[in-house]
């Protein structure tokens, strides 16, 4: 039996081999190649995705003594996530590559890889679970909720999952760590990739404008249309944001909506730039179908969001979400995931409007 492991040059996905290399059969290792120069990481300060995370994969995979291939990928990034994410912001939205890295790349091209080279599953550092649940596959959250990356994963399928194994899923990172000096693995304490790993510690703005897509200046406007200052462009906001508007008023201002056609951000009150309800576009759904037409559940509007409980109406591939509490900073772009407890059940990227 072979088993396939995506070896990025992390923590996570050494310990992912190593495990997986004591196992019976035969482990084979895929890195995938997503940036030219170790130089344009290493200028962005980024922690992964270089040229010497794929060095780091093989020299771990050589020390567990399985075989290392890298697939060339760098297309695929710069067409399925880079650019959309660029023109994303430059557009007025916030969009989130991880999610499509995951699904167009790691549970695409990898995934693919490894099953024409004749495995039967995949593994991957992951923190996220999976159950079999008689004639189908749960997608769980991680026990290190701290680190659980289910989110990212909610456009996974029945078909995919039955291919996929997550080792770390009920591991926390300190248990990782520990088992990876214990096997004195030399990414034991290599730090973890922080945001957005292709735009570096200068941000999404200053990555936007470096690939030219800055869009100009425009207006602020409050919640009346009224202008009350300008801005540099509308990539430097999201909804949510307090910092860095440039305008002050007898409250503490927040971005509530950002029209890019427009080059305007509009501003408000905290309670003026929470939502309560919103309409989510290119809905997916673990099990192939919502459960129900309309169905209550937890929502996360966002990577770091707790939850916060929803009811949700399904429309065709779209479906509107009312939370029963509003928030803030609901932006456009981002994925909103819908849970029953610790599953996931599916989600969809928030529409503007």
């Amino acid at each position: 039996m072979r088993t396939v492991v995506g070896l990025s040059g992390g923590v996570d996905s050494s310990v992912t081999a190593a495990l997986l290399a004591r196992e019976p059969g035969e482990t084979v290792a895929l890195a995938l190649k997503l940036t030219e120069h170790r130089a344009e990481a290493a200028a962005q300060g980024r922690a992964c995705c270089s040229t010497d995370d794929l060095l780091d994969a093989r020299r771990v995979a050589a020390m567990l003594g399985i075989r290392c291939y890298v697939l060339n990928a760098l297309e695929q990034f710069e067409n399925e996530v880079v650019q959309p994410f660029v023109q994303g912001y430059a557009d007025g939205f916030t969009p989130n590559p991880c999610v499509t890295c995951n699904e167009k790349l790691k549970f695409g091209v990898l995934l693919d890889q490894a099953l024409a080279l004749g495995a039967d599953t995949l593994a991957t550092g992951h923190y996220a679970r999976i159950e079999k649940r008689g004639d189908r596959y749960a997608l769980l959250r991680a026990r290190d909720l701290t680190k659980d990356q289910s989110y990212f994963l909610h456009h996974l399928t029945q078909a995919q999952l039955a291919h996929v194994r997550f080792p770390l899923g009920d591991l926390t990172k300190e248990e990782v760590r520990a088992m990876a000096r214990e096997l004195g693995l030399m990414t034991a304490e290599k730090p973890d990739s922080q945001d957005v790993c292709f735009v570096g510690s200068a941000g999404a703005a200053a990555y936007v404008e470096s690939r030219g897509a800055a869009p100009s200046a425009g207006e602020v406007v409050d919640m009346d249309g009224h202008v009350v200052g300008e801005h540099r462009g509308v990539h430097a906001f999201t909804p949510g944001q307090r910092r860095g508007l440039g305008v002050t008023g007898p409250q503490p201002l927040y971005v509530a909506s950002i029209d890019g056609a427009a080059r305007r951000v509009v501003v408000g009150t905290r309670e003026e730039a929470s939502r309560g309800a919103f309409g989510v576009e290119q809905a997916r759904w673990i099990i192939g179908a919502p459960p129900k037409d309309v169905f209550d559940c937890i929502a996360r509007p966002r990577y770091r969001h707790g939850g916060v409980g929803a009811r949700v109406t399904v429309i065709g591939t779209s479906a509107r979400v009312e939370l029963s509490e509003s928030q803030l900073g609901i932006a456009p772009g981002q994925a909103c995931v819908f849970y029953d407890g610790e599953e996931v059940l599916g989600g969809g990227v928030i529409a503007r409007g």
